[in-house]
């Protein structure tokens, strides 16, 4: 397994500086017996474990993170984009459009996982023990996170215990296990996070290492804990188990997870925000003052990054042009953003006061159009939920033209509102309007560089309903409702299925709610006859297979090509996926 183990190598330098694998000289005068051990040490170590867990896969100038494929495979999402970007429109059905098609998915995750490991291997050089028990915990979490990921796409993957040693280790594959086993991995290191990370409050202020707050973008250990509940609820309902088993022969038991849930609703300091609109970045002060919508929130209402609601995000930077850096911004806003032909940044459609207007909502390659089932559910069960209009823009409401997005196709002219490009004040500004530039700056800014709003992964709201779903208690899943006005209910599996669907549309985990539910080839099967527009004109969603593909598969995709070709074929295609030409989607 020459690329992985290569991989697990070069991981290895990043952390340690050496020149070359095989060379024994110490060029620096890093090992482990002496690194780290200062405060730039540390950040070093942990920041190139971040970069691949969280950046690494837009390097390869895709959507190929689990996030925005579980979106997409959802029943809540049709693939989307344009008529040559079958990639999304294949992800939707459970086909394949590209002989590597989610390869960089594949490839950060174990670059991730092997700096992980190299820097667990010193970590107990950190003398302060707060300091490296939240060091630790964040290396646990992103180790967990990419097999997390890993399993939930391609189930039967290699676990990596270690660095390659030898020339001969490097050429040799890891056993492919099943995904069962890769779970106990996944376990034991979430299991040991939520035991040690220290955790008073938000904003914990750490003794030496750190000064101040824990930076905005860091793992906590409130998120460990959502993590925890998230990957819980998958494995004992997806695998009707009762307990998640570790390697030890122990299980973390379904008490454990209650008591880390509860913990990080009563002591984490985070807490609901009083309005739904507010955690969505189309709600910061700059954008509120032209965006109709959200003209009554006060300033102090309007969103604001790392507000006291969201447990984890991911943190994104500002370009002001295409760089080599592309991955460090935020690509979600470009891939989800609406498409328009040939991207015309100066399109009259998003700038404001214009009758066409889809204002405050950017260009990008409309990738995870919104499907025409799910609005319908949501009229139908809960017609008089805000949560609707704060999460989907109904570009019908406009005097757009379906006819003038001529390129487009599964379009269904609703469009989500959480992981889209926002603008604010004018039609050429990207994002939202960084303080930095001022309120008054000048219209600038790239529609594939300058998104830098960051990324939801976890926040609280889901912590009340996987506390909800565990205790089968009504409480907490009511405290949800009644921040938008909706009457309380009792508590049941449909209600609580709902309240998900609903509180957490395009968050990215309907896809695993479906599978652990056992419900997906059912949902899946409502998109198929579904209004949308291709090139422009009117037809229905026409793919008669959904459920077929969903039974053959359990929803886990096909293992890339080039993966196979250098494990020397040792690794064994999934199942569903045995027959290439037959699951190959050639696009419209």
């Amino acid at each position: 397994m020459k690329k992985i183990f290569l991989m697990a190598a070069t991981a290895v330098l990043a952390l340690t500086s050496c020149e070359d694998f095989l060379d024994s000289q110490d060029y620096t005068g890093k090992n482990s017996t002496n690194f780290p051990t200062t405060n730039e040490d540390v950040d070093k170590m942990v920041a190139a474990v971040y970069k691949s867990c969280f950046y690494g896969p837009f390097q390869g100038n895709n959507l190929e993170q689990y996030f925005s494929v579980a979106n997409i495979m959802s029943d809540d999402m049709f693939g989307g984009a344009g008529l040559g970007d079958p990639w999304w429109q294949a992800i939707d059905k459970l086909m394949y459009a590209q002989t590597n098609q989610m390869s960089d998915l594949w490839t950060y995750a174990y670059e991730t996982i092997a700096r992980a490991n190299s820097a667990l291997n010193v970590i107990d050089n950190i003398a302060d023990e707060d300091a490296r028990n939240q060091t630790k915990g964040e290396l646990l979490f992103m180790r967990a996170y990419s097999y997390y990921n890993l399993v939930l796409a391609f189930n039967n993957v290699p676990i990596i215990e270690k660095a390659p040693e030898t020339v001969a280790e490097a050429q040799e594959a890891p056993k492919q296990v099943e995904g069962k086993e890769v779970f106990k991995r996944i376990a034991d290191d979430l299991y040991l996070a939520t035991s040690i990370m220290p955790g008073k409050d938000k904003g914990y202020e750490y003794k030496s290492l750190w000064s101040g707050k824990l930076a905005f973008g860091k793992v906590s250990r409130w998120a460990a804990e959502a993590f925890l509940g998230r990957a819980f609820l998958f494995y004992t309902g997806f695998y009707g188990e009762s307990s998640m088993p570790m390697t030890d022969g122990k299980a973390i038991e379904k008490a454990y997870v209650e008591e880390k849930l509860k913990d990080c609703i009563e002591n984490s300091g985070h807490s609901l925000l009083k309005d739904y609109r507010s955690l969505w970045a189309y709600s910061n002060k700059y954008t509120a003052k032209d965006y109709e919508y959200v003209k009554d929130l006060n300033e102090a209402d309007c969103y604001q990054e790392g507000n006291a609601e969201v447990l984890l995000a991911i943190n994104f930077q500002y370009q002001s042009a295409w760089s080599s850096q592309l991955h460090l911004t935020n690509q979600y806003g470009l891939f989800f953003g609406i498409r328009s032909d040939n991207n015309e940044p100066k399109d009259s459609r998003y700038y404001v006061g214009n009758d066409d207007s889809v204002y405050p909502f950017g260009g990008g390659w409309g990738c995870g159009t919104v499907a025409t089932n799910l609005v319908n559910d949501w009229k139908k069960i809960e017609p008089d939920d805000p949560r609707r209009e704060a999460s989907i823009l109904d570009m019908s409401k406009t005097t757009l033209d379906p006819g003038t997005f001529s390129d487009a196709v599964e379009l269904s002219m609703y469009h989500q509102k959480k992981i889209t490009s926002v603008r604010s004040s004018g039609g050429n500004r990207y994002s939202w309007s960084l303080d930095a530039m001022g309120a008054d700056a000048a219209e600038t800014g790239n529609y594939q560089a300058s998104n830098c709003t960051p990324l939801t992964i976890y926040r609280l709201a889901d912590v009340y309903l996987m506390y909800a779903e565990l205790t089968k208690d009504a409480t907490y899943l009511n405290k949800v409702r009644e921040r938008v006005g909706l009457p309380a209910v009792a508590y049941s599996e449909e209600a609580l299925r709902n309240e998900r669907r609903w509180e957490l549309a395009f968050e990215g985990s309907r896809w695993d709610d479906l599978r652990r539910w056992g419900i997906a080839a059912e949902a899946l099967s409502k998109q198929n006859g579904q209004a949308m527009y291709n090139l422009g004109k009117a037809t229905t969603m026409t793919f008669n297979n959904y459920a077929e593909r969903y039974n053959a598969t359990k929803g886990f995709y096909r293992i890339p090509k080039n993966q196979i070709e250098l494990s020397g074929g040792v690794y064994v295609q999934n199942k569903g996926w045995e027959d290439d030409a037959a699951n190959q989607f050639a696009g419209y």
